[in-house]
C-alpha cells in the first residue's frame, strides 16, 4: 500500500507544478480557440475550474477565471483587428474570409438587425450563444466599429462567458469527488449547453416545414 501510494504521488506532479504548466497552456488555448474558432475553449475553461477547485492553492479559481477572460478578450480584439484591416484592404484577407465563412446569411442578418436595435449589448449575449460570436463580431466589422468601441463591449463580454463555463465546470465538479470524474461531467455539460441552441434552432425550423405539408 505505501508502494502503491509513493507511486501515484510521483506520477501525479505537484500543485505548483501544475499551476506553471496550467495557467499557460490556459491562455494559450483560450486564445488560439478566440482566433481559430474550432477549439471547445468553453470545456477547457470548466476542466480548468474543476481541477482549480481540488487544488489548495489559493485564489486558484480566481486565476482560471483572469486568465480565461484574458485570453478570450485578446484573442477577440486581435482577431477583430485583422479583420479590420481585411475591410479596409482592397483585396480582403484571409481572416476576413475565415470570419465570414463561419457566419451563415441568415445568422449574419440576425447578428447586424440586433446590433442595430441594441448596440454593444449585442456584443455580451453573442458570447454567451454558442456559435454566436462569429456573425455578431463580422456585423461589427461590416458596421465600421472602431476596435475601440468593440473591446469596450467585448471586455464585459469575455468576464461574463468566463464566469459562465467555470460555473459550469464547478457545477460538474461537485457532483463527483474525483477531479478526474468532475472534469468529464464539466465537458459533457458543456457539450449539452453547447448543443441544446442548436437543436432548438433546427426543431423550430423543421416545425414550420411540417405544418406546410
Amino acid at each position: 500500500m505505501i508502494r502503491l501510494t509513493a507511486a501515484v504521488t510521483t506520477v501525479v506532479p505537484p500543485e505548483s507544478t501544475q499551476q506553471a504548466v496550467g495557467y499557460p497552456s490556459l491562455f494559450l488555448l483560450v486564445l488560439i480557440g478566440a482566433l481559430v474558432p474550432v477549439v471547445p475553449t468553453g470545456a477547457l475553461v470548466s476542466s480548468a475550474a474543476v481541477v482549480a477547485a481540488h487544488q489548495t492553492a489559493p485564489f486558484a479559481s480566481a486565476l482560471v477565471f483572469v486568465t480565461a477572460s484574458l485570453a478570450a478578450f485578446c484573442g477577440d480584439a486581435a482577431l477583430y483587428w485583422l479583420g479590420r484591416r481585411g475591410i479596409g484592404s482592397k483585396n480582403g484577407s484571409r481572416w476576413l474570409e475565415a470570419i465570414r465563412s463561419r457566419a451563415p446569411e441568415d445568422r449574419l442578418a440576425q447578428a447586424q438587425q440586433k446590433l442595430a436595435e441594441h448596440g454593444v449589448a449585442v456584443l455580451v449575449l453573442s458570447r454567451l450563444v454558442p456559435a454566436g460570436r462569429i456573425p455578431v463580431m463580422l456585423a461589427c466589422l461590416l458596421a465600421r466599429w472602431p476596435l475601440r468601441r468593440f473591446c469596450r463591449g467585448d471586455l464585459p463580454a469575455c468576464l461574463a462567458w468566463a464566469l459562465t463555463y467555470q460555473l459550469i465546470g464547478l457545477l460538474g465538479g461537485a457532483l463527483f469527488p474525483e477531479p478526474w470524474e468532475g472534469v468529464a461531467a464539466a465537458v459533457l455539460l458543456t457539450v449539452l449547453v453547447s448543443a441544446v441552441p442548436s437543436l432548438w434552432r433546427r426543431l423550430r425550423r423543421s416545425v414550420p416545414a411540417q405544418r406546410s405539408r
